[in-house]
C-alpha cells in the first residue's frame, strides 16, 4: 500500500493545472455515471451522505487555499 501512495504522489508533485483538471472532470464524470445507478429509494439518503463527503473534503481544501493566497499577499507586499 504504502509503494501506491508514494507513486501517487510523486504523480501529484509532476502534474500541473491542466492535469489536475483533467482528473476532476474524471471523478466528476464517474460520480455522475454511479448517481445515475442509483434507485430511486435510496437517493435522499446517498444524498446526504455526498453532501457530507463534500463539506468534509471543501472546506479543509478551501481553508488551506485561502492560507496560500494569504502568505502570497504577505510576500507580494515585502
Amino acid at each position: 500500500m504504502n509503494k501506491f501512495l508514494e507513486a501517487g504522489k510523486s504523480y501529484l508533485a509532476e502534474m500541473n493545472l491542466a492535469d489536475m483538471a483533467l482528473l476532476k472532470f474524471c471523478l466528476c464524470a464517474v460520480g455522475v455515471v454511479l448517481g445515475l445507478c442509483v434507485p430511486k429509494k435510496a437517493q435522499k439518503p446517498v444524498l446526504v451522505v455526498t453532501v457530507l463527503v463534500f463539506l468534509a473534503t471543501y472546506v479543509p481544501l478551501m481553508i488551506k487555499f485561502i492560507r496560500v493566497l494569504g502568505g502570497r499577499a504577505e510576500e507580494e507586499k515585502e
